[in-house]
C-alpha cells in the first residue's frame, strides 16, 4: 500500500493546519487583524453561495481574503498533479470573489531539484488561470520569511 501523508507529519490535514497557523501568525504580525475561516459570499453573475477562506479580515479598510497552500513536490521530485486542481480551484473561487478584496494565496515555499518552487512552476504552466488580482506569496519555513511572486 502506498502512503501518501507527509514525513514527519501526524496526518496531510495536520500539515495543512499548521500551515494555516503559520500564515496566521505571520499576517497578525504584520498588523493585520486577520479571522481563520472567513465566509465570502462568492459567485458568477448574480447567484452567490458562500464559500470559506482560510483567513480573512478587514485592515485599514480595505477587505482581505487569503487561501494556504503547504503542498510540496512529490518524494520522487515530480509535479503532485492533484495538487494543482485543488490550486486552480482556489484561482476559482478568488475569481469568484466579490470585487474590492485583496486576494492572497499563501504558498509553502518548496524547491525541487533544479531549484524550482512550486509556486514557480504553477506560475510558469498555469498563468493563463491566475486572476490578475491574484498575489501569490511564498513562505519559507526555514527563515520565516515571504517572497512575492506573483
Amino acid at each position: 500500500m502506498t502512503n501518501f501523508q507527509r514525513i514527519n507529519s501526524k496526518s496531510n490535514a495536520h500539515a495543512g493546519r499548521e500551515f494555516e497557523d503559520m500564515a496566521y501568525n505571520y499576517f497578525r504580525d504584520l498588523g493585520y487583524n486577520v479571522q481563520k475561516s472567513v465566509s465570502v459570499p462568492c459567485g458568477i453573475e448574480d447567484i452567490k453561495k458562500n464559500h470559506v477562506f482560510d483567513l480573512g479580515c478587514m485592515h485599514e479598510g480595505e477587505n482581505l481574503i487569503v487561501e494556504c497552500k503547504s503542498h510540496k513536490w512529490t518524494s520522487g521530485g515530480n509535479v503532485p498533479s492533484a495538487k494543482m486542481t485543488v490550486w486552480n480551484e482556489a484561482m476559482y473561487y478568488f475569481l469568484a470573489a466579490p470585487e474590492g478584496y485583496r486576494k492572497i494565496f499563501f504558498v509553502l515555499k518548496d524547491c525541487d531539484r533544479r531549484g524550482m518552487t512550486l509556486a514557480e512552476y504553477y506560475k510558469k504552466t498555469h498563468q493563463h488561470l491566475i486572476p490578475k488580482d491574484v498575489e501569490i506569496w511564498e513562505y519559507c519555513t526555514d527563515t520565516e520569511t515571504v517572497e512575492k511572486i506573483h
